[in-house]
């Protein structure tokens, strides 16, 4: 297995693996290198979609999620396909599912049908973000925490007899402003815009302030990473340090890629 840096500060390609039958040794070291730069990224992986939910349970249990389609008898797999009509590129950047109680660990996403051009995915390192900030923004936010709404995002395509009983199975969850990563003890930003409402305990002025800070620390091009998709290429992204944005600059062709979650735990 080789693993070729993308970025000095995030992601990394690995080479000379095939995961439909990735061996224990090999799933270990997939594990540290994903620790270690957040963001990895196979080629020309060739898999069925028992093999993508597979390879999944490798990391841990799967979520089945309870607003986006999925493909016939594989409710693990979230099915995205974009196109001039049906505009579902992930354009904000976000981290995935921040408003489950216990937001999700990873994505590993798989292109299936890629445009001629355009439509790469961008990652960021919420942690050098983070360690980037003036001192005295630290301070502030690091004792805060947000609040993260579904129905931002979601809801607007729900009726509202839809949404106040997804309200009511999925209320509004409050993470920390700033996350601390339960393996490598990093700490990272953990705000984005689609899913996150509000800052708890301070005046929407402030909240406004901060956020726009925070944003724009993870706007930083030189924390980011961004990759260009082919058929069968395979990214699998740490949700609890890193945030993404898929480019919407492919329309009217298709774009058809599909995800395999897995579940974190509670955000401290």
């Amino acid at each position: 297995m080789e693993i070729n840096l993308i970025t000095g500060y995030i992601g990394a390609e690995i080479r000379n693996i095939k995961l439909a039958n990735a061996t224990k040794d090999e799933i270990h070291a997939i594990k540290q290198a994903w620790l270690d730069h957040k963001v990895l990224v196979f080629r020309d992986q060739d898999i069925t979609r028992e093999q993508h939910i597979a390879f999944g349970k490798n990391f841990g249990e799967l979520e089945v999620h309870p607003f986006a389609p999925h493909p016939e008898d594989y409710p693990e797999i979230v099915k995205i396909i974009s196109n001039d009509k049906r505009q579902y590129a992930a354009s904000n950047w976000h981290s995935d599912v921040t408003w489950r109680r216990e937001p999700s660990m990873g994505s590993i996403l798989r292109g299936r049908v890629i445009p001629d051009v355009g439509g790469d995915t961008s990652f960021a390192n919420t942690a050098e973000a983070y360690n980037r900030l003036d001192t005295d923004i630290k301070h502030r936010a690091d004792s805060l925490y947000a609040i993260h709404d579904f129905s931002r995002a979601f809801g607007q395509r729900m009726t509202g007899e839809e949404r106040e009983a997804k309200q009511n199975k999925y209320p509004p969850a409050r993470h920390p402003v700033i996350r601390t990563h339960p393996e490598t003890g990093e700490r990272g930003i953990y705000t984005n815009k689609p899913f996150v409402s509000h800052i708890d305990g301070i005046s929407e002025e402030e909240s406004r302030y901060l956020l726009q800070i925070l944003e724009r620390a993870v706007l930083d091009p030189s924390v980011q990473c961004r990759i260009k998709w082919k058929t069968d290429t395979i990214v699998m992204w740490d949700n609890r340090i890193v945030q993404h944005q898929a480019s919407n600059d492919f329309y009217p062709q298709n774009r058809h890629v599909e995800r395999v979650t897995i579940i974190g735990t509670e955000p401290v």
